[in-house]
């Protein structure tokens, strides 16, 4: 049985992801805090950073918290915003700029397990 807890986000580590320069990842929880099925995560999208084309072998789900940022889904671009929420399917091309001069934050949800990231780019 999976038992309660709490975890402080003062003792968050945040990394640098390296398929993108000013992209930063902090993971909240996941199989190793004994979340058993999803994996909670909060990225940081620094002004003027730009994460590459790429797809993903699972979904994410993602809910924008804080600044403006674009975000490429296929063929489409969007303007999100904080309190926006994106539902990216396995498989799909996405991308994100950050052309504003503040940070962009936001929540992905993820399966637990392996995923293979492509780069397109």
């Amino acid at each position: 049985m999976t038992e309660p807890l709490l975890r402080r986000g003062e003792d968050l580590e945040y990394e640098t992801v390296e398929a993108a320069d000013g992209l930063e990842k902090a993971v909240l929880l996941n199989d190793d805090h004994g979340a058993p099925t999803f994996a909670i995560r909060r990225f940081v999208l620094e002004p003027g950073a730009e994460v590459p084309k790429h797809t993903n072998d699972v979904e994410h789900e993602q809910y924008v918290l804080a600044g403006e940022y674009t975000v490429g889904l296929e063929d489409e671009e969007y303007e999100v915003e904080a309190g926006d929420s994106l539902l990216i399917p396995a498989g799909t091309v996405h991308w994100y700029r950050n052309e504003s001069d503040v940070p962009g934050a936001f929540i992905c949800a993820v399966p637990n397990g392996d995923d293979e990231i492509e780069l397109l780019e």
